[in-house]
């Protein structure tokens, strides 16, 4: 169940939205925030929220590579799959994480720390190979940088290099 003051907050965005419909990735994404995933019962909720139907969410959660329907870990790596990370190595690099973290892309380490998954695309053409922890991009990715970077998270537990005042390279 949604906490009150969340609730709220999230009826606050969807009054201020033109439409209730405009605000559906946003109630996804902070419903998924606070359960981990989004949930079934987070799926009913938003539909609750948002005066549209369970299916009508659903459809628009299974759209969105980034609303995950079923658990993840703790840290979401997205690696970029599109042509131009592909052609600067992005396959390799992918190999590589799900080498050092001992999974394959789509699935989440035993500790519940990593979920690796491929996406579409994150817009850093230009940096590729490119991945994505939580909501921060990292390009021009190399096997020792990635290695280097799954070491920091493994210590850093579920916090970002932003949040630390330790330089992450």
């Amino acid at each position: 169940m949604i906490p009150e003051l969340l609730k709220q907050e999230l009826a606050s965005r969807i009054a201020h939205a033109v439409t209730p419909r405009e605000a559906a990735v946003d109630v996804m994404k902070e419903l998924q925030l606070h359960y981990g995933w989004l949930t079934d019962e987070a799926v009913v909720e938003a539909a609750g929220l948002l005066g549209l139907s369970p299916l009508q969410v659903e459809e628009l959660a299974t759209f969105y590579e980034m609303i995950y329907r079923q658990p993840v870990g703790k840290q979401v790596i997205h690696v970029c799959d599109s042509i131009s990370c592909w052609a600067m190595g992005g396959e390799t690099m992918m190999a590589h994480l799900a080498g050092l973290l001992g999974i394959k892309p789509g699935e989440t380490t035993a500790d519940g720390q990593f979920t690796l998954l491929p996406c579409a695309c994150l817009g850093n053409c230009g940096d590729g190979p490119t991945m994505m922890i939580g909501e921060k991009i990292y390009g021009k990715l190399t096997a020792p940088l990635l290695t280097e970077m799954v070491g920091w998270f493994r210590g850093a537990a579920i916090e970002t290099p932003d949040s630390h005042s330790r330089s992450m390279p």
